[in-house]
């Protein structure tokens, strides 16, 4: 099925969408970090990548689940909002199971760790997925610009 309505989101915009949700997320931790831990957390070098599990809760679970949570409810993080953008299951165009919301943010280790060349694929794809989309089996797509020539959206059924 073809959805003529929507268009695959390209690299430049997804870029853009994942400096926004950076922000979000650096203005959520950072003074929860900051509560916990005092202003010796941001000037005090440390040998250990985690200070305790409250820095581990506030820098790495708390931006999983708050990520994960909106594709479940929203098909989009903050950053994808603002560029009318959604995350879908690539087959149907229906809304992520929890499994590939898990799969998808995990997935995006293996896109960057080699040179961000899974990040970068999206130029490239027909589809603009990178790495992390194949794998997780998800699309970014968002309302048809007008004049914009982009690969036509398809689902292999209704959604």
């Amino acid at each position: 099925m073809q959805d003529t309505e929507l268009e695959y989101v390209d690299f430049w915009p997804r870029v853009g969408a994942t400096l926004i949700d950076m922000l979000v997320i650096t203005l959520v931790t950072y003074p929860l970090l900051y509560l916990v831990y005092g202003s010796a957390y941001f000037t005090v070098q440390s040998e250990a990548p985690v200070r305790g599990i409250p820095d581990f809760l506030i820098s790495f679970v708390l931006p999983f689940v708050g990520v994960v949570l909106f594709w479940l409810k929203k098909q989009a993080t903050p950053g994808k909002m603002v560029v009318d953008a959604r995350v879908v299951d690539a087959k149907t165009g229906k809304t992520l199971t929890p499994g590939q919301a898990v799969g998808r943010y995990f997935a995006y280790i293996i896109a960057t760790v080699p040179l961000f060349i899974g990040l970068l694929w999206v130029i490239f794809d027909r589809r603009k997925q990178g790495w992390h989309d194949k794998i997780a089996g998800t699309v970014v797509v968002r309302p048809r610009r007008e004049g914009e020539k982009s690969e036509p959206v398809r689902f292999e059924t209704p959604g």
